[in-house]
Formats: structure tokens, sequence, C-alpha cells
């Protein structure tokens, strides 16, 4: 990186990737920062370039493109290496949000790091972000988890995780999977665990719904949630007395594993979930058989 800022670097020098986030819907939530990077660099790495071209055209900028997506083989990410080392700059960006955040980035960010050069963020808009603080439900600490696995073992596992953590998690989710979605995470998490769904985030039609997640599972399921658009979900913090069983008695957590069984749930997976959720031994949680 010069000190004149992006272009081409010093004979000798390599250049610089810049990781430039975009805007998430609303074009004007662009930085003054990265309007100034793309405007400089010779080049600029874009998921599609026709939507990357409409921000680009927003702002005046006429800075060369050059596709690179989640199907770009080896072959491109090497080209990109190579643009690099002979000392030009590049900029990358995806449809929308950071590149590498459940978006195609991080391969070349690693391979670029690995030759030994250097990669500058340009942080910006954020759907993990923006969903985060307009949910109400998500307190100081959350993890986030992108797209879940979308069926098997894989997805179970995930979706015991999130269950079993008592901070709140940001998912992803394609229209047509977010019913089912919202579905096993009120079976895995309860369905009075609060939740929040954010839908469109930053454009004409933004909509955020808070409800526990049982609910939000049936308005969408009915379509009064419409299943359009961009999906982030917050599945929202554990309560501290919850989380230390306080606020739930022997009974009632017992009847708790008895729903989730009666709904398909294998008892000892139910088990799992309610003893991570309330704090309580697994062995307490089996209803002792008559004899």
């Amino acid at each position: 990186m010069t000190g004149s800022g992006p272009g081409t670097a010093a004979p000798g020098s390599s250049g610089t990737l810049y990781v430039v986030a975009t805007p998430i819907g609303n074009l004007a939530d662009v930085t003054l920062r990265a309007i100034e990077v793309l405007r400089s660099v010779p080049l600029i790495a874009a998921e599609d370039t026709r939507i990357a071209r409409r921000l680009l055209s927003r702002h005046g900028i006429e800075t060369r493109l050059t596709s690179f997506h989640a199907r770009s083989g080896p072959g491109r990410v090497a080209a990109l290496v190579e643009h690099l080392a002979g000392g030009s700059d590049l900029a990358l960006v995806t449809d929308a949000g950071t590149p590498g955040v459940s978006d195609p980035g991080d391969e070349l960010v690693r391979a670029w790091i690995a030759a030994g050069g250097t990669v500058v963020p340009i942080p910006g808009p954020s759907a993990a972000l923006a969903a985060l603080v307009a949910s109400g439900v998500a307190g100081p600490r959350w993890s986030f988890e992108g797209f879940l696995p979308r069926s098997g073992r894989a997805r179970r596992e995930r979706l015991g995780r999130i269950a079993a953590d008592e901070r709140a998690t940001v998912v992803f989710e394609a229209p047509g999977r977010v019913a089912a979605t919202l579905a096993d995470l009120a079976a895995a998490c309860g369905p009075d665990r609060p939740a929040a769904i954010c839908r469109e985030l930053t454009k004409l039609h933004e909509q955020v719904v808070r409800a526990p997640i049982g609910t939000l599972a049936a308005l969408v399921a009915a379509g009064t949630i419409p299943a359009r658009g961009e999906m982030t979900l917050v599945v929202g913090q554990v309560l501290a007395n919850r989380a230390r069983g306080s606020g739930l008695g022997l009974g009632l957590a017992r009847a708790e594993v008895e729903r989730m069984v009666g709904e398909g749930v294998p008892r000892g997976e139910a088990v799992r979930r309610v003893s991570a959720i309330t704090g309580r031994p697994r062995r307490e949680l089996y209803v002792p058989r008559e004899t």
C-alpha cells in the first residue's frame, strides 16, 4: 500500500487488497471511504458485475470490473493474486454487505495473506448488525451462524447448539426456506424464546417483527409476514434466571421434554435441549417409569 492511497504501487511493491463493504439495500448507505477506494483502484472484483455497476453508476465511478463469485475456480483466485503481486491494488465487493461474511471473499483474502500481501478492510453496512440493533432481543453478547445447513445431521446439530447457547444468534435465510427454519428453531429453542425477523433491511419495504419464535413461525406459515426479500433472523438471548433454571420448575421442565417428544424430537435430544436451557441435570428430566 502506497502513502498516496489506492492505485498502483511503486515499482517492486505489491498491491493492496481492499475488502469493501457495500450497501445491503439503500445505495445511500455507502461510506465516503468506500467511494474513495472504489474510485481509486484500477480494478474491482465483484460478485455480480451488474449489481456492482448500479452502485458505481450512482456515484459516478468508472473503475473497471471483473467477476469473482462463489463458483469462480482456483484460476480466478490465482489471476487476482497475480494482479496484486504485479503491484496493482484491488477492491473486492459482493452484492451486499461485507465480502467473506456469508459471501465470497475469504478464499481470495487467505490466498493473498499467504502470499505475504496486505489486506485492508473498508467497513460499512452489515445486515447482521442492523438486525441485532433493531431486534431488541439480542443483549450484549451474540453469535453469528449465517446460513444453516439445509438438512440432515449437520442441521440438527447446528440447531441444537443454537438452542443451548444463552447468547443471541443471528441467522440468514432465503425466503423460500424461512418458514421451515423458523419452525425448526421453535422446536429446538422452545416456542417462547424471544426472537425477531428482519426483512428487507434499509429497503422500501423494511419490516422488523418481534415475537416469541413460535409465533413468528406461525405468522410466516400463515403468510401474515411475507416470505419475500432478504431475511435475517435473530434468536434472542436466554434470560439469566431462566438459564440457571430458577424460572422453570422440575415438573414444567419434564413437561417441556414431553412436548418436544410429542412433536417428534427424540427423547434424548429433547432432554439435552431442556437441560441446556434450564441448567438442570439430564438425569432429572427423565420421567420415572411406573413399576
